[in-house]
């Protein structure tokens, strides 16, 4: 498995911003975007900004990007997640659709 792997610039922009805050996390999206996490969608920067206000709210976490693989249009990063959360360390899927230079879509699995 490839470790630190070049990602896409808004991708790359995402996991910077999941460092600074839900503000910074939000202004990565499109103004539509969807993200499907834990069985829940949040749709909008709106909603995408207080989904990640949670999550910082609830737990402290670092997430370390392993791999990514491109198919269908996505781009698909598996990470490795640390942190306060039952099961730490846990590897995750984040599956990305990119538009306009931004994150049109993400969805976070297991």
């Amino acid at each position: 498995m490839t470790t630190d792997p070049t990602l896409p610039a808004p991708i790359a922009d995402y996991f910077e911003a999941d460092r600074r805050g839900p503000e910074a996390v939000a202004a990565c999206f499109t103004p539509q975007a969807v993200v499907l996490d834990e069985g829940r969608t949040h749709q909008g920067r709106e909603a995408i900004r207080a989904w990640k206000q949670a999550a910082s709210s609830a737990y402290r976490y670092e997430v370390r990007p392993l791999s990514l693989t491109e198919a269908a249009g996505e781009q698909v990063v598996l990470a490795r997640v640390t942190g306060t959360f039952p099961g730490s360390p846990v590897d995750l899927r984040y599956r990305f659709r990119l538009a306009d230079g931004r994150v049109a879509a993400l969805e976070i699995t297991a």
